[in-house]
């Protein structure tokens, strides 16, 4: 298991969360307990590879808190995943679901492997035995996955048919990301990036920035940032960069996304795009422009380049994308931050609204999803932005803030058993 700048992650996160437990005089018994995980469940399981090899996996699914509702989170799967990212990941979703409101706590799941070089079969293999080694904690009304980094819709099929079988019935509200056809939502698979638009817009509007004359620099062209790309450019922004783990395409006057698209689906990169010069993901990070979508890993904004960054306002596709030490030099550069519990957090909203449509049987159409997305995140955003100006506080502090309130508040309540 690597180690490293993530190994740092949860100590990040327990540090912010404490500094403004204390900045807001939050009771000390819900201070000490959110600076912990309440389950941690680590598995070593074995499967079987194409050429008959038995190889063992390790794997995590981490419940942050689950005061507010379920638990609820993605699960990742990247070869340098840790359970210290893990946990500092499961934090943060117990923060984003506060922070937009809907009734849930935060959890995350990972395995250690490299799913692009994996089969089709071996993925199945590994995420159904991952599945049921976890099944323990999952439940519609204990712990739901959804899809991260390295997994999609099809994983999240597999994950809900090995719940079910257990079963013995079907249980489509077990998981979120689910494809359409076994009971998930319309409009999910854009929400992410959907979020991170409303959030950008709402920052271009704070700061009298018209949309139409606005550049927009994107790093990842995952599903996050080529969503987050499309969608600013239909509200008439120019994206004049993108990139993906090989690189990027940079044109100031603006790239033809459909094309860029088109290829990266054909061949897996954007390097080479037409009309366009090739930047790194470092430089792409510092060209001048209006809004930096950072839609990528965690750790993109360091203390190192953080000083050259130029953009007018970022927002935070990917968890973590920025340091503390980055965070301060960026504010005090004047650069606005949608902060990654609040931009990124289209996802989780339209996960609730799976969730809901999954235990009720009733779907709605993607309109109705989408209007509904928009008005939380609007309203986040709103209450976010208030307490940034009331308490002269930068957003991600503010976010922070409003999510322990919340969190403070139902731990409160709920009082301590026994």
């Amino acid at each position: 298991m690597s180690t490293g700048p993530n190994e740092q992650a949860f100590q990040n996160v327990r540090k912010l969360i404490s500094d403004v437990c204390q900045q807001m005089n939050i009771a000390e018994m819900c201070r000490v307990r959110l600076m912990e995980c309440e389950r941690e469940l680590t598995v070593h399981f074995p499967v079987k590879m194409d050429d008959g090899e038995v190889k063992v996996f390790s794997g995590f699914r981490v419940v942050h808190s689950d005061s507010r509702g379920p638990a609820k989170g993605g699960i990742r799967y990247h070869p340098d995943v840790t359970l210290d990212e893990v946990r500092a990941l499961a934090a943060l979703m117990s923060l984003k679901t506060a922070v937009v409101n809907v009734p849930y706590g935060g959890a995350k799941g990972a395995v250690v492997c490299n799913p692009k070089t994996l089969s089709q079969g071996e993925l199945e293999r590994l995420t159904r035995r991952y599945a049921a080694e976890i099944a323990i904690l999952m439940g519609p009304e204990s712990d739901i996955p959804a899809p991260d980094v390295g997994t999609n819709p099809q994983i999240m099929a597999w994950i809900m048919d090995t719940y079910s079988t257990g079963r013995g019935y079907s249980v489509p509200a077990v998981v979120t990301g689910k494809p359409l056809e076994i009971g998930g939502s319309k409009g999910r698979f854009e929400a992410t990036g959907r979020g991170c638009t409303v959030s950008a817009l709402l920052a271009t509007k704070h700061l009298g920035v018209n949309p139409r004359e606005a550049t927009v620099v994107v790093q990842g062209c995952g599903n996050v940032g080529a969503t987050a790309a499309e969608l600013l450019a239909g509200e008439g922004c120019r994206v004049i960069a993108i990139s993906d783990s090989k690189g990027g395409v940079y044109n100031p006057k603006g790239l033809d996304l459909e094309g860029l698209l088109a290829k990266k689906k054909e061949i897996g990169s954007v390097i080479g795009f037409r009309n366009a010069e090739t930047v790194t993901n470092a430089e792409l990070l510092e060209l001048k422009c209006d809004i930096l979508v950072v839609a990528a890993l965690e750790h993109a904004l360091v203390k190192a380049n953080a000083p050259s960054v130029k953009a007018r306002i970022i927002v935070e596709g990917a968890n973590g994308p920025t340091t503390p030490d980055a965070n301060k030099i960026l504010c005090d550069k004047g650069i606005f931050i949608a902060p990654d519990i609040l931009a990124n957090a289209g996802g989780v909203i339209v996960s609730y609204l799976e969730w809901v449509q999954g235990l009720q049987s009733f779907f709605w159409d993607e309109a109705e999803v989408n209007n509904y997305l928009r008005k939380l995140m609007t309203n986040a955003f709103a209450e976010v932005l208030h307490i940034s100006q009331h308490d002269k506080v930068d957003m991600r502090t503010a976010a922070y803030m409003s999510a322990l309130r919340k969190l403070a508040a139902a731990m409160t309540i709920r009082g301590v058993f026994p």
